[in-house]
């Protein structure tokens, strides 16, 4: 447990992290009855409602709003949640959908100008081999190629997400995310139209059963509104490099749970590769303050 994080808020960082790690397993068992873009569909719909007649709308512009909510909805949780529908396994995606971190890095050194250091060179070059790993034992079993770019794909949404939110400024996380649905909706919406059509819709909606229900209410409460506001909530009260380590258990949590409640293998290869992953985000997020140490030790 980090030195300067008291118990209780550990312990609250790291229910976050089970959640959100957890959630795979829990995206995958409603994938059994509803089509992926309705699921996305309705997971924003109850996010939107009815927390949108209880907060204020964040001081951003609409059009931050905006593309925060297409890059989400559309772009990560769409695109994921097709992956997931017989092209990934939940474990291999609550592992890949953390290089959004180094997505999130080259977007804003592109935006700001700045050089990628030595440390991330590094650590991007370690989270690539276990990308590696994962893309030379692709299968129908596990990951297709499909499945793969799709994840990377939506990790690479998520972090425009990431970098959108940020140009927001400080604000009610919560509250951004509630009313940034309203622009989530409408394209998932269409595209479940379009790719899945009006009659499969109405079918998984009327085939979800109470646990197919749960799931979309753990996406919305459990996933987005505890997640997002407890998360936020530390972040305003520790600094940064002390809670966004603990994201690093995200995979873990993901992987076990899968593993425990579906069944998932874990084969040698997966273990590597989610070690050269998660040693990657380690670098990544733990080097600066390694650094800091080191230096404040030497003065």
């Amino acid at each position: 447990m980090p030195s300067s994080l008291p118990l209780r808020h550990f312990l609250l960082a790291l229910a976050v992290v089970a959640v959100w790690g957890t959630n795979f397993v829990v995206i995958r068992q409603a994938l059994n009855h509803l089509p992926p873009l309705t699921f996305a569909t309705l997971r924003f719909t109850f996010v939107l409602l009815p927390l949108v007649f209880f907060l204020k709308k964040p001081a951003v512009a609409w059009r931050n709003l905006a593309a925060y909510g297409v890059l989400i909805g559309a772009g990560q949780f769409g695109l994921l949640f097709v992956a997931m529908k017989g092209h990934i396994s939940p474990g291999l995606a609550s592992l890949l959908m953390q290089t959004q971190v180094f997505f999130t890095i080259g977007l804003a050194m592109r935006l700001s100008g700045e050089r990628v250091q030595l440390y991330q060179w590094g650590a991007l070059a370690l989270a690539v081999a276990g990308i590696l790993v994962i893309a030379l034992h692709a299968d129908a079993s596990t990951v297709t190629p499909l499945g793969l770019l799709l994840v990377l794909l939506a990790a690479l949404s998520w972090a425009g997400g990431n970098v959108t939110a940020r140009a927001a400024g400080p604000v009610n996380m919560l509250a951004y995310v509630v009313w940034a649905s309203l622009f989530s909706i409408p394209p998932l919406l269409v595209m479940a139209l379009l790719l899945e059509g009006w009659p499969a819709m109405v079918a998984g909606v009327r085939a979800a059963d109470l646990a197919t229900w749960g799931a979309v209410l753990w996406q919305s409460v459990g996933n987005t509104m505890f997640g997002f506001a407890c998360w936020g909530w530390l972040l305003a009260r520790h600094p940064a490099a002390t809670i966004t380590p603990m994201a690093l258990l995200v995979p873990v949590f993901g992987m076990g749970a899968s593993a425990l409640l579906l069944h998932e293998g874990l084969p040698g290869w997966k273990l590597l590769a989610a070690g050269l992953v998660l040693a990657g985000l380690a670098v990544n997020m733990l080097w600066p303050k390694i650094r800091a140490l080191r230096a404040a030790a030497v003065a």
